[in-house]
């Protein structure tokens, strides 16, 4: 496995490192958002870790600018920022997981190694014909990544929003806790950030709900379920 991390922090970047060559990992490490970016844009990689304060140019707006241009790249960002306002940006701007520092190396290979397996998977899971799926609001194609609400296409969902819908949606009613989620749907057990799941409730209700019905519902003391209720009748 071939990783670029975007770290302008020379400790954080030598403990990384260190479990990089225990791995067996080939990592390359660069000090500065510009930087980066022409990194990434002169060689393959299976995976970019990026820092969410760097010189030059800021982890947030590089996450960004990689993203418009590669959708299969899996994307990680280190964040001393811990607020669920800096988590949804993060996210909304295409990174596929987040790591807040102080954080345990430990946990990093862990996240990285879910991320990089459930790409895999999509990436086998191309070649096989996958039906659409389809309730009273929605209907949601694996195979094009596409996401209709009463007939009208959805284009602001973020990668992992998607892959947390599409589980929902093939498991109606059925309720999950956090950490069930975080296992089936990001792919690594739970390591105490159980917020990752409830940041991405929020963010799928904000954008496919309205005050006329609900589709995720929480169970209070257990964790959530999809299913589509009608709170008043729509004229």
């Amino acid at each position: 496995m071939k990783i670029l991390v975007i770290e302008d922090n020379q400790s954080v970047c030598s403990m990384i490192e260190m479990f990089f060559s225990k791995e067996g990992i080939d990592g390359e490490f660069v000090n500065n958002g510009i930087q980066g970016y022409d990194c990434y844009k002169t060689d393959h990689w299976d995976l970019l870790i990026i820092d969410w304060m760097l010189p030059g140019m800021d982890g947030v707006t590089l996450c960004r600018k990689i993203r418009e241009e590669n959708k299969e790249i899996p994307i990680i960002m280190l964040t001393a920022k811990d607020s669920e306002s800096d988590q949804v940006l993060g996210l909304e701007m295409g990174a596929d997981d987040y790591v807040t520092k102080p954080f345990s190396p430990l946990a990093l290979m862990a996240r990285i190694k879910a991320v990089s397996r459930r790409y895999k998977q999509a990436h086998h899971e191309e070649g096989i014909s996958q039906s659409p799926y389809k309730t009273k609001f929605l209907r949601v194609n694996k195979e094009t990544r596409e996401v209709y609400l009463k007939d009208h296409l959805i284009t602001n969902l973020t990668p992992k929003e998607f892959d947390l819908l599409y589980f929902f949606v093939k498991h109606p009613r059925q309720v999950f806790s956090r950490e069930q989620l975080l296992e089936r749907v990001w792919g690594y057990q739970f390591y105490g950030d159980e917020r990752t799941v409830d940041v991405h409730i929020k963010r799928l209700r904000k954008k496919l709900e309205n005050y006329s019905y609900t589709l995720f519902h929480t169970v209070w003391g257990v964790g959530y379920k999809f299913e589509e209720t009608v709170e008043k009748d729509e004229n």
